[in-house]
């Protein structure tokens, strides 16, 4: 009845589905244990007419041409060099920190010197991790990395992920640096925007295919019993192969112990008002328990809209109650290393592929996540021929 079955419709579990069965003809059930498809990209109008991101802002952003050329065969796009801002006392200053916030943040002769420094030390253009900077022999490079440490980094990393940045992973803190340049736009890549219609109506675009079939509101294990190492599928054993885009601890009902997660709180507000910051996206790196407000009309380019609908983030630890979503892995050895023993229970299963944020344990842009989904397809569609 079905060539493949591949449990997760978000962007990983939704390229992947598409490529094999238009590409290699499969036969493809979609199984999906939320009631809709698109993963955390989900978007929907709420009772308002604004299009919201129901799990947060998503935008796409990549210099993967591949990439791009292939999810524009499913939506047109909007657009736009995304800014992000963080309050700081009563400025609103550009993230990440970069050459204009630096003469923000001091008078002009100062920073004149400053900004020189840095380029000779870094080169323009560079991106320079914090912790980095902070570490450089120059006293005045540094007191410029305390001051970034102390107002934009610290107390918004504790938010986060409840931890010093010192205890976090490279690969996180390395994702918010010092860019030396006067680009105040939050990403570099040659294409960022977010799909015209909304995500959703891309990830429906995507799966409309006479081969795929999108079976919501199922939990894979319903369907599927994973023993020793035979997949079965409505008790019998499947010879297909079954791509897992979902948390692989659970898979297993998290017999070694939970894979820690950071989660999110979102709290919608809707105001009769033209706007309510201006901007799609503010940080709070020094005050508030959230961490950031998003205003969806300047995120989506919505013009025609009463009104304005925003939403804020309260990260806490994720622990599997009812209704929570794990969004992001807390990458350390010990983390890596439980994950680890979870996927050595899959190694003997025949066809059994683990794709994306919760299945790798790991962090993806969505870009990234595409190009490992069109890559895995490719790698199935040759196994198999």
């Amino acid at each position: 009845m079905y060539d493949c079955i591949v449990i997760g419709a978000g962007i990983a579990g939704a390229v992947t589905a598409r490529k094999l069965a238009e590409e290699a003809g499969r036969k493809v059930l979609v199984i999906e244990r939320r009631e809709h498809i698109g993963g955390n990209c989900y978007d929907e109008p709420d009772e308002y007419g604004i299009l919201v991101h129901n799990y947060g802002p998503h935008i796409f952003h990549t210099g993967l041409e591949e990439v791009y050329e292939y999810l524009s065969r499913f939506t047109e796009w909007h657009l736009f060099g995304h800014e992000v801002v963080a309050k700081v006392g009563e400025q609103l200053i550009p993230v990440p920190f970069n050459l204009n916030t630096l003469h923000m943040v001091y008078e002009k002769d100062r920073a004149d010197i400053l900004e020189q420094k840095l380029i000779s030390a870094y080169g323009e253009g560079s991106r320079v991790p914090i912790m980095k900077l902070r570490e450089n022999e120059d006293p005045q490079i540094r007191e410029i990395a305390q001051y970034v440490y102390e107002n934009i980094f610290l107390k918004y990393t504790m938010k986060q992920w409840g931890q010093k940045p010192e205890e976090i992973s490279p690969e996180v803190t390395g994702r918010v640096p010092v860019v030396i340049s006067h680009d105040n736009r939050y990403f570099q890549d040659k294409y960022q925007g977010v799909p015209k219609d909304g995500f959703t109506a891309m990830f429906e675009r995507m799966l409309a295919h006479d081969n795929i079939t999108v079976r919501c509101g199922t939990d894979c294990k319903e369907l599927l019993c994973f023993r020793e190492n035979d997949i079965l599928f409505e008790g019998e054993v499947f010879e297909g192969d079954v791509v897992y885009t979902g948390a692989l601890d659970e898979l297993f009902d998290c017999r070694f112990g939970r894979l820690p997660y950071r989660s999110l709180d979102f709290r919608f507000e809707h105001y009769d008002q033209a706007s309510y910051q201006g901007r799609s996206v503010v940080n709070y790196t020094v005050s508030e328990d959230f961490t950031r407000i998003t205003e969806f009309k300047f995120l989506t380019g919505q013009q025609n809209t009463e009104g304005t609908t925003i939403v804020k983030e309260y990260p806490f630890a994720y622990t599997g109650a009812k209704g929570e979503i794990p969004y992001y892995a807390i990458l350390n050895d010990g983390n890596r290393a439980l994950y680890e023993r979870y996927r050595a229970l899959t190694a003997g299963m025949k066809r059994f592929h683990l794709l994306g944020r919760l299945a790798e344990y790991q962090y993806y842009n969505i870009d990234a996540m595409a190009k490992k989904a069109l890559e895995l397809a490719d790698n199935i569609r040759g196994e198999n021929q």
